[in-house]
């Protein structure tokens, strides 16, 4: 069996996971972040994206996260998301209309604030478009 760790990951608005986990895989501001059990206490940023949690026997969950922090003590590893939605609750059409959006508003730029606010959407836009790809994989 393998070794576990507690995972709790939190958004703004509610507890989105509680449990064991074999392994958590998020996308930190460095690169892609594994996490087990023993793994060194660590604070990173969080990128837009799919956060994957193996669960204790094997099980997957796939999430999506529009930013935050991954804190990893020996014992706990704590995802605080600014948004957290499980995969199969992400909107594929309000994301494919909001890239549509952010790139319109790109194609518009009239001033640096509404260029990086349009890129920002446009990355969170895709970010959760490529979450829905992953779960689809996934379920294959």
């Amino acid at each position: 069996m393998a070794m576990t760790v507690h995972c709790d990951v939190v958004s703004a608005e509610e507890k989105i996971y509680s449990g064991l986990v074999e392994m958590l895989i998020a996308t930190g501001t460095e690169g892609e972040l594994g996490i087990q059990y023993g793994h060194a206490p660590l604070l990173s940023e969080l990128k837009p994206g799919a956060v994957r949690i193996i669960k204790q026997g094997g099980s997957e969950e796939i999430l999506y996260v529009s930013g935050g922090y991954l804190e990893v003590q020996p014992n706990l590893v704590t995802l605080m998301a600014d948004t957290a939605v499980r995969a199969k609750d992400v909107d594929e059409a309000a994301a494919l209309e909001a890239q549509k959006q952010a790139e319109k508003a790109l194609a518009n730029k009239t001033g640096e604030f509404e260029y990086s606010r349009a890129a920002a959407e446009l990355a969170e836009a895709a970010a959760q478009l490529r979450t829905i790809q992953k779960l689809r994989k996934h379920l294959r």
